[in-house]
């Protein structure tokens, strides 16, 4: 018998040329030059211009500045206005992540119905999230001035027959209550998409075993939408502690500086105080806040996640 040899069949195909993959991967890496370039501009930079001037006693207005170490720092913890700010922030937060979870999660929940015009009232609960802070509040302002003191006296409601925002007590209510007007729209709606990835086999097998409404909520929605509240948290966190523009278009801080934040107060001691270093201060003093809590509500978020699932 004669065997048969195997011959193998020569390699036609063309070896890469060198480089190419390195040059393809170094074309990649200029398309993130212009994002990178204005981020570079218009936040790298600013922010050690920032951390720079907040040693010095430059006032914003002219070229001369001295240095004074860690003197604007030493006087903000000094400094009543700030602490008073400092803590309505803190508070403010805590209210407004409670409320934005509450009130969104029912609006989802509601929402998520199998109701008439549904896809027409999802619209409706998200236009105020098209409109900015200012806008929004320059609106509510007038509500509160020239409508609300009309139905609070028709109705008989003592606390609504005047202007909430004239009343240290009231006014922090009122701001809110106008933050969670326009702030539970971006979160109704992830919460609805969190709601309908349910798959529907587990209510109706948890129905069959006998579970009730609230275990069935507690058993099988809450863990499918915890990634979205963790992210509502962690937006909400940011956004509470950085609130300017609804304090700035209601109250501007009063009535007797019983809303003034931080931001508020940072933007009164630069723009008319003169004081631009020492904003300049506060305002590292508020990214530091910001940044440790941020990291650990993420870090507390996520272990929260990787626990239940």
């Amino acid at each position: 018998m004669s065997a048969k040899t195997a011959t193998a069949r020569p390699d036609t195909s063309k070896p890469p040329k060198k480089g190419s993959l390195h040059h393809v991967v170094q074309v990649h890496y200029l398309f993130t030059l212009p994002i990178l370039i204005m981020y570079l501009v218009f936040f790298i930079v600013p922010m050690f211009m920032g951390i720079f001037y907040s040693f010095t006693d430059w006032s914003g207005l002219s070229s001369q500045f001295n240095f004074v170490g860690f003197d604007n720092y030493g006087k903000i913890f000094q400094d009543d206005d700030f602490i008073n700010a400092l803590l309505f922030n803190l508070k403010y937060t805590v209210a407004l992540v409670i409320g934005t979870l509450v009130v969104s999660l029912i609006l989802a929940l509601l929402m998520n119905q199998k109701i008439p015009f549904r896809t027409g009232f999802r619209s409706i609960f998200f236009f105020p999230a098209v409109l900015s802070g200012i806008t929004v509040g320059l609106i509510w302002n007038e509500l509160f001035l020239k409508v609300v003191p009309v139905f609070g006296q028709t109705l008989g409601i003592d606390i609504l027959s005047k202007s909430m925002l004239g009343n240290a007590t009231t006014a922090f209510w009122a701001v809110l209550i106008v933050n969670l007007w326009q702030g539970c729209a971006t979160p109704t709606v992830l919460l609805i998409a969190g709601l309908q990835s349910v798959p529907k086999d587990l209510y109706e097998a948890a129905t069959i075993d006998g579970a009730n409404a609230w275990q069935r909520f507690k058993a099988i929605t809450v863990p499918f939408l915890l990634p979205i509240i963790n992210i509502v948290i962690i937006t909400t966190t940011k956004a509470g502690l950085t609130i300017f523009d609804y304090i700035k278009a209601l109250t501007d801080g009063g009535p007797n500086k019983a809303t003034r934040a931080v931001g508020l107060l940072i933007y009164n001691d630069a723009m008319q105080g003169g004081k631009f270093s020492y904003a300049v201060a506060e305002s590292m003093i508020l990214f530091i806040l910001v940044a440790i809590v941020s990291f650990f509500t993420i870090k507390g978020t996520s272990n929260k996640e990787a626990g239940d699932a």
